[in-house]
């Protein structure tokens, strides 16, 4: 053997020696005698206490798991027993601990300068997680000076942890800004639960932007118990068993099914890229007594509702340069007895989270649209957690609007119902709607219903920002039908019409009824080309004999030429301008006052009969009283003058003017309104 070769294996065999004893010294070491240096070291970097107070050792062995001649390739294998850590200061008690930690080490993996830890396993976790009314909250670790020092020395090292593993334990959320304190304890399930029996195939991650991978399966369940924001607080669920580091094609398992208050909440489905929480895809249930209890449990600013119930699919993406973002896609549901479509967004930006979506409903029930505008529908107010009622004798709605929640959320929404159930005394049939919310102001524009054969299109404006709000509306409405918009006055059932207005108002106030007590504004209507019941006139004419003819021998239609109303209303004070009907047999007008902020009625009725009447009385007719209770009669005072309801429409000439655009042909015929307005404006000059 030449020198040169035993040189070379002389090299070999001490290079094998010193590994081996180097095995050697590893197992035999007595690796507790570093702990009092790693619990120095680790204290001081994190900057609260640690402590490892049991066992400290390492042991050999191979990873069968890998595949290939990895599983051949023998791994350190560390563990730490009865471990502790500390709070920061200004807590009390600790904040983790755990009976066991156990994690391996890829040898290999340090050639390339990486500390790579295919698995760490925790045994009997336990936690106290608190949160102050200052926002300072133990779970947060400043290591920022740490982390620049490293950076500063490049050494060119990384860190890669790939699983996490868990048995049972124990957490407690203690958070005094969310008013919540509750306890979730976790148990084995006794055996694994395949993922697809409680989730079912819905929630597997087949989403398009889901992971594709299977889910493991369940293998712990939960339980939670305590108070979410003043709320009492139960829930219960299952969870896998491993959190994958970084491999998003191995999503974590979910499934829960919790109440907080009056809301309860059930989903299942995946945490996907669990280790940096990257996203959530499920299929989400909530039902609860109103959706503006949501607010206490999510953070959404939604109206409140009679009792609803919906179901879709949840798609949670956390970590965008934009901030969280939340879709439900493809929900239906129900809010009281009205149906509900569509999809939303929620997005976590800045400087306010901001809710897109477009809803549907086929069928709407105009009930479960009263607590919108803060008035009380047949629900009781109370199932919904409000306190709020309509005074006794009040008809405006009192209930105030939620602007300070305004200022929390900014959206935009449509919403569109194809049918409107409103019984028989609202004829509404559809509604469709663009609303939008930003910085505390809310707009409705358009804001569309079909009313009576014809079209509503309002414009709303809500300024939320201000104390007390200040709010307008821009009405139009164009063709409403007599006969529909009255289907249940008795003598108006056959009658006939066209009806267009034009209304603006504005006002200040927290609720529809303050807003109408300090409002402003101009009424226009016009009602042309109509046919109304005689006897109806009669009675409104005092033409009591031809009212009892009628009714003897049957009763018969009249023809209206025109029925013209401008009203301006100041400090809420409505007050007729003009309001006439003139038929074929009567002129008809009212004069007097409509108080909002009383709700109070003062209405004068001058009628004036054209031709001849069997017996009549010109008298005039009042109606007092509140809108709750009117109180119409016959006025105490002399017969009026025939020709005085002409002598009161000459003064009021002006305001006429605005009424001409109403005017409008019908079935290309010339609108009755038109001379009636011309002999008016001419009785003015």
């Amino acid at each position: 053997m030449s020198r040169g070769r035993k040189i070379s294996l002389w090299i070999v065999a001490v290079v094998l020696a010193l590994i081996a004893i180097v095995l050697i010294l590893i197992a035999t070491f007595d690796w507790n005698r570093l702990k009092p240096t790693i619990n120095a070291r680790v204290s001081e970097t994190i900057q609260r206490p640690f402590e490892i107070r049991g066992d400290l050792g390492v042991d050999w062995g191979r990873d069968r798991e890998a595949g290939g001649w990895r599983a051949w390739v023998p791994m350190p294998y560390i563990h730490a027993e009865d471990v502790h850590l500390g709070n920061p200061e200004g807590f009390d008690g600790e904040m983790a601990s755990l009976e066991r930690v156990e994690a391996s080490l890829a040898p290999l993996s340090l050639l390339h300068r990486e500390i790579r830890v295919p698995k760490v396993s925790l045994t009997r976790p336990s936690a106290d997680l608190v949160r102050h009314a200052d926002g300072a909250a133990n779970w947060v670790f400043d290591l920022g000076e740490q982390q620049d020092e490293q950076q500063e020395e490049g050494s060119g090292w990384s860190f890669r942890l790939d699983e996490v593993a868990f048995d049972q334990g124990t957490a407690r959320f203690r958070d005094a800004i969310l008013d919540s304190d509750f306890n979730i304890a976790i148990d084995p399930l006794g055996q694994p639960v395949p993922y697809e029996e409680i989730a079912g195939a819905q929630a597997n991650g087949e989403g398009e932007e889901a992971p594709q991978a299977q889910p493991g399966a369940f293998i712990f369940g939960w339980k939670a118990e305590g108070r979410y924001k003043g709320e009492p607080l139960e829930g219960e669920g299952r969870i896998g068993g491993m959190l994958s580091m970084d491999d998003p094609d191995r999503p974590f398992p979910l499934q829960a099914d919790v109440r907080s208050g009056t809301t309860r909440v059930r989903l299942n489905g995946i945490l996907f890229q669990p280790m940096t929480f990257g996203g959530l895809d499920l299929d989400l249930r909530f039902e609860g007594q109103s959706l503006g209890n949501l607010d206490t449990l999510t953070g959404l600013v939604l109206p409140n509702t009679p009792p609803y119930a919906t179901d879709g699919h949840l798609y949670v993406r956390f970590n965008q340069p934009g901030g969280a973002v939340f879709e439900y896609r493809d929900f239906n549901g129900k809010i009281g007895d009205s149906d509900i479509h569509g999809s939303v967004t929620y997005t976590l930006s800045t400087p306010r989270p901001k809710l897109v979506g477009e809803l549907t409903s086929n069928q709407l029930r105009f009930a479960d649209l009263a607590p919108l505008i803060g008035a009380d529908s047949n629900q009781d107010k109370e199932a919904r957690g409000g306190t709020t009622r309509q005074p006794e004798g009040k008809v405006l709605p009192v209930e105030n609007f939620d602007t300070a929640a305004w200022a929390t959320m900014d959206a935009d929404v449509r919403f569109s119902a194809s049918r409107i159930e409103h019984g028989e005394s609202l004829p509404l049939t559809d509604l469709s709607t663009h609303l939008r919310l930003e910085g505390g102001e809310l707009l409705m524009d358009p804001l569309r219903f079909g009313v009576a054969g014809g079209q509503l299109n309002t414009t709303l404006r809500l300024e939320g920002q201000r104390e007390p709000m200040r709010g307008r509306i821009d009405a139009h409405a164009r063709g409403m039908q007599l006969q529909q918009l009255m289907p249940n006055a008795g003598t108006l059932q056959e009658s006939l019409g066209r009806l267009d207005g034009d209304a603006t108002l504005n006002g200040s106030g927290n609720s529809v009824a303050s807003l109408l007590a300090t409002s402003n504004g101009e009424l226009s209507m016009l009602l042309s080309d109509g046919q109304i019941s005689r006897n109806l006139m009669e009675l409104a004419g005092l033409n009591v004999g031809n009212w009892m003819v009628g009714q003897l021998f049957g009763d018969e239609q009249e023809h209206i030429n025109c029925a013209a109303a401008n009203i301006g209303i100041a400090q809420g004070v409505a007050e007729p301008r003009v309001l006439v009907f003139d038929t074929d047999n009567a002129v008809i007008n009212v004069t007097g006052q409509v108080n909002f902020a009383t709700e109070g009625l003062n209405l004068d009725i001058h009628p004036e009969s054209k031709g001849f009447r069997i017996f009549t009385l010109r008298s005039p007719l009042y109606v007092h009283g509140t809108f709750a209770n009117p109180s119409p009669g016959v006025a105490a005072t002399p017969l009026i003058l025939r020709g005085a309801a002409a002598l009161v429409l000459g003064t009021v000439a002006a305001p006429v003017a605005a009424l001409g655009a109403l005017i409008s042909p019908s079935a290309g015929e010339e609108n009755q309104c038109a001379p009636v307005i011309e002999s008016i404006r001419a009785q003015g000059q």
